[in-house]
């Protein structure tokens, strides 16, 4: 039975000593400001040590930048190879590559032939468009998981009463009933959903005590939301008028809720299989 001191938030969220990969900046500003060394990766190494040198030293953990390509096997052998020669284990996979897909006026449709023309017909619809998307949204997420289940499985084996885990970072767009005029993107992501259940499930019937889950956020501020260059400290804004009349909170998504709800996924040991919608309300507006 755990003691009073046992639930300080303190001793709850410390991730001192943990290491990571994959991950957003908000996500891995969280995991660093609680002791936890972390690897960000990505294709643009001036992003990554920017982010790394603006945000790391703030931080009583570590934030450590690796350029990685993981849209392709090779690529994410290349980084689980690197991750191994720095690392004996891995505590949790935060897996955040994400892509939008192109916009289309569906909701304007107002015949099946205008339903055709903006689904079928425009010259941004294409079939490379959706294999793109699902590469990045859901294939990497699939294939990086897998390869990293080893060092997620020494990181349990080694730390007791610790299992690791995975998170998968999804969206309230794969959740929703709209298209939101991009379906590649929604499908990808409702897809990345059932992939997190999925894995969670084969990976606990293979005997791994690895947990797999996800969090979907609602609108947070990202050049994906912004449509713009983050700033010089790798932030994006989003004016808070924007959300009015569209989510309950009447705001875009704060790092400090982005934090809270990887810190929870990351050290709840009993969460398994399961999804962190944090949205501000916003599935309770758009219907799931």
């Amino acid at each position: 039975m755990a003691s009073t001191e046992d639930l300080k938030a303190s001793k709850l969220f410390d991730l001192k000593d943990r290491g990571g990969s994959g991950i957003g900046l908000m996500a891995a500003q969280a995991l660093a400001a609680n002791g936890a060394k972390v690897y960000i990766c990505g294709r643009t190494r001036e992003k990554l040590e920017n982010a790394a040198q603006t945000h790391g030293s703030e931080a009583p953990g570590q934030i450590i930048p690796i350029p990685a390509d993981i849209s392709s096997k090779v690529g994410i052998s290349a980084l689980v190879d690197e991750i191994q020669r720095r690392e004996d284990c891995v505590c949790l996979l935060v897996n955040n590559a994400g892509i939008s897909s192109t916009s289309g006026p569906v909701s304007e449709a107002r015949s099946a032939e205008d339903m055709r023309a903006s689904l079928f017909d425009a010259g941004d619809s294409k079939p490379d468009e959706w294999e793109s998307v699902y590469r990045t949204n859901v294939a990497s997420v699939f294939f990086t998981t897998a390869a990293f289940l080893p060092l997620l499985q020494r990181s349990t084996e080694k730390h007791k009463g610790w299992s690791a885990g995975v998170i998968n970072i999804t969206s309230v767009s794969g959740l929703i009933k709209t298209a939101q005029h991009h379906f590649a993107y929604n499908a990808s992501k409702a897809a990345a959903e059932h992939l997190t259940r999925m894995l969670a499930a084969e990976v606990a019937a293979a005997g791994l005590k690895v947990r797999v889950n996800s969090v979907a956020p609602g609108v947070f501020p990202s050049e994906m939301t912004a449509k713009e260059e983050s700033d010089d400290r790798q932030k994006s804004a989003l004016p808070g008028g924007k959300m009015e009349g569209k989510v309950p909170a009447q705001r875009p998504g704060r790092d400090e809720d982005m934090a809270q709800a990887v810190l929870f996924a990351a050290a709840n040991q009993y969460l398994n299989g399961q999804r962190v919608v944090v949205d501000g309300g916003f599935t309770l507006s758009a219907g799931m």
